[in-house]
């Protein structure tokens, strides 16, 4: 329980208030996307960390994706606010997260295994990662923003769409679960 990745993640999840005091108060956008840098390399170091230390855990399998949403929601909440994507984007994301809690919901419910967190969901959030900062980035005013605009825009374009797939490819994946179930209960 008390483990390197968990406390990476631990750290993750209490700069989350951080983050938004940052973007939404102040407007430090600068240290925001410090943060965000910061989420985004945990992310992948608590990962790694993990198999490299054998340090896997329960408590890390529920802490990194819940840190990993929570950045995403309220990164995308923020970005709202400040008008820095449209809203139907953040409308189809949070849509792809509601559908998902919904999915494990039922799951649950019905005393499913929890699907195992796939590569394409992984790499979503992965370029989200870095699509965020960039995003910020390119809220200023300087020589490298007209650089930064079109990288940040097609990350945010290619992570969207991965995220959206993954989510998409969870409800599947439920469906055949609950659909194996029924068929398992006639035949029984």
């Amino acid at each position: 329980m008390f483990t390197v990745p968990n406390a990476l993640s631990v750290v993750r999840l209490a700069l989350v208030p951080v983050f938004l005091w940052l973007l939404l108060g102040p407007r430090y956008d600068e240290l925001a996307i410090v943060v965000l840098v910061f989420a985004g390399f945990s992310d992948w170091l608590d990962g790694k960390l993990a198999r490299w230390l054998n340090q896997m855990s329960k408590l890390g399998e529920i802490l990194d994706p819940a840190a990993d949403r929570l950045y995403i929601l309220m990164t995308l909440f923020a970005f709202l606010y400040r008008d820095i994507l449209p809203w139907w984007v953040i409308v189809v994301l949070v849509s792809r997260e509601v559908l998902l809690a919904g999915s494990l919901l039922i799951i649950r419910s019905r005393g499913f295994r929890l699907p195992e967190v796939s590569y394409i969901g992984k790499g979503a959030t992965f370029v989200l990662m870095y699509a965020f900062p960039l995003l910020l980035l390119i809220q200023g005013e300087s020589a490298i923003v007209e650089l930064a605009r079109p990288v940040a825009y097609a990350l945010m374009i290619w992570g969207g769409v991965l995220y959206v797939w993954s989510g998409v490819l969870y409800v599947l994946q439920t469906f055949r679960a609950v659909q194996g179930s029924r068929r398992a209960a006639r035949s029984a």
